[in-house]
C-alpha cells in the first residue's frame, strides 16, 4: 500500500469557503499518468496537482496539472496552489519559480499574502506579440450560444493564448455577463481551442474602456464543455485573467494597466483575481490562498 498526502486550498479567496478549489498532491513520486488522471477524476475539481522534483534548473518544484479528463500545459490556479503548498513544505522564500510543461513559471508573495504569477508567454512577444486568432463563428451565433444578443458585445469573440488559449467574449455590461447561459443543445457547433477544449470567458469593465480607472474593475465568467455533455462553470481562472491581460495588449489599448476580476460570486463561491500588465509587457495573475485541509490517500 502507498500513501500520498494532498493539501486542500482555496485560490482566489477572500473567505475560508470562497475562492475556486484545489488539490494538491505533496509528493507525486511513483504515481502514474494514469493514477495522476484517475485521482483527479476521484476530487473531480476543475484541477489537481501533483508536486515532483523538478527537472530544469532554475525551478523549486515541478508540478503537474490534470482536469477529470485531461492533463494540462498550464493553469493559473493550480500554479497559485501548488506555490503556497511548496512553501509550505520547503519553508522557502517568498519568490521561486515553478516547472510545468508549459515552461517556468515565476511565482512570488507579497506581505499582504497575495500569490502572483508571471504567465509563460514571454517569448511570443519577440515574435510579434500576444497569441491570438479571430473566432471561427460570426459574433452573432456566439452571443446566441450564450443566450444573448449580439448588441451585448463589447467587441467580437477571439481566440487569445497567454498560456492556454480560449476564447475571450467582451461584454457591455456586468449585467450582460450575469445573464450569459450557454445553450448545451448547440454544444456541437461550439468552437474549440487548438487542443479540442470548448469554454468561453466572459467579461465586462465596470467603467468604460476610454476611461482610466485604477485598478479597472472587471466582472468575469468562464463556462466550459464538460465530457458528459452540457457546460459546467469554473469560480476562478486564472489562465483566462491572463488572457484578458493578453486581450487587452491586442487591442492596443496602453500599459501598465491593473484590474481586479471579479468571478464565481453566482456560484457562491466569490473569487478575486488580481491582473497587472507591466510596462514591459509582462501579465501577472495574483490571489490569495486559503488551506482548509489536509489528508492521505493510500492506492494499492
Amino acid at each position: 500500500m502507498r500513501n500520498y498526502a494532498f493539501r486542500l486550498v482555496n485560490v482566489f479567496a477572500e473567505s475560508q469557503f470562497g475562492g475556486n478549489p484545489l488539490c494538491v498532491f505533496e509528493q507525486a513520486d511513483g504515481l502514474t499518468d494514469v493514477e495522476m488522471q484517475l485521482l483527479a477524476r476521484q476530487f473531480n475539481l476543475s484541477e489537481t496537482s501533483f508536486i515532483l522534483p523538478p527537472e530544469q534548473a532554475g525551478a523549486s518544484a515541478r508540478m503537474r496539472i490534470f482536469t477529470p479528463d485531461m492533463e494540462m500545459a498550464f493553469a493559473g490556479h493550480p500554479s497559485l496552489g501548488t506555490a503556497h503548498v511548496v512553501k509550505q513544505l520547503q519553508a522557502g522564500d517568498t519568490q521561486f519559480a515553478l516547472e510545468c510543461k508549459a515552461g517556468l513559471i515565476p511565482m512570488a508573495l507579497d506581505q499582504q499574502g497575495i500569490w502572483t504569477l508571471v504567465a509563460p508567454y514571454r517569448s511570443e512577444v519577440q515574435h510579434g506579440g500576444v497569441q491570438t486568432r479571430p473566432c471561427e463563428l460570426p459574433p452573432a451565433q456566439v452571443a446566441a450560444m450564450l443566450g444573448l444578443q449580439e448588441t451585448d458585445l463589447l467587441s467580437a469573440p477571439v481566440w487569445v493564448n497567454t498560456g492556454s488559449e480560449q476564447l475571450l467574449v467582451p461584454l457591455k455590461s456586468a449585467a450582460a455577463v450575469a445573464k450569459a447561459q450557454p445553450d448545451s443543445a448547440q454544444l456541437a457547433s461550439w468552437p474549440a481551442n487548438r487542443v479540442g477544449r470548448r469554454m468561453a470567458y466572459v467579461f465586462a469593465f465596470d467603467e468604460p474602456v476610454e476611461s482610466n480607472p485604477e485598478p479597472r474593475q472587471v466582472t468575469a465568467r468562464y463556462v466550459f464543455a464538460r465530457s458528459d455533455g452540457g457546460f459546467g462553470e469554473d469560480p476562478g481562472t486564472g489562465s483566462a485573467c491572463a488572457n484578458l491581460g493578453g486581450w487587452w495588449m491586442a487591442q492596443g489599448q496602453v500599459v501598465p494597466v491593473s484590474m481586479v476580476i471579479s468571478q464565481g460570486v453566482q456560484m457562491g463561491r466569490p473569487c478575486r483575481l488580481h491582473l497587472e500588465v507591466t510596462k514591459d509587457q509582462a501579465i501577472r495573475v495574483g490571489g490569495r490562498v486559503i488551506e482548509i485541509a489536509q489528508g492521505q490517500v493510500q492506492i494499492e
